[in-house]
């Protein structure tokens, strides 16, 4: 998909992606959580994706690969049409 993305100059934040689970858990629960869903097959490759914090200021950032942060921003324009 990071290929397509890119040659098509499209954030794959904002683009459709069926079949994906997210699940907010108390992080005291995170361990079990992700111990339970690796144990599925379906689920196998499930990763922690981030942390929220109780006292935030509202904004999301991305930490990148190289350790970089950026800003979420919120989608301008118009969202991708779903196909199901």
């Amino acid at each position: 998909m990071r290929g397509a993305c890119e040659l098509l100059g499209l954030d794959p934040l904002y683009v459709p992606n069926e079949g994906r689970f997210v699940a907010f858990v108390p992080q005291r629960d995170a361990d079990r959580a992700l111990a339970i869903l690796r144990s599925q097959t379906v689920s196998a490759g499930a990763v922690q994706a981030g942390t929220i914090y109780e006292h935030s200021s509202g904004i999301v950032t991305l930490r990148s690969r190289i350790g970089g942060h950026r800003v979420l921003d919120m989608l301008s324009g118009e969202q991708l049409p779903r196909i199901c």
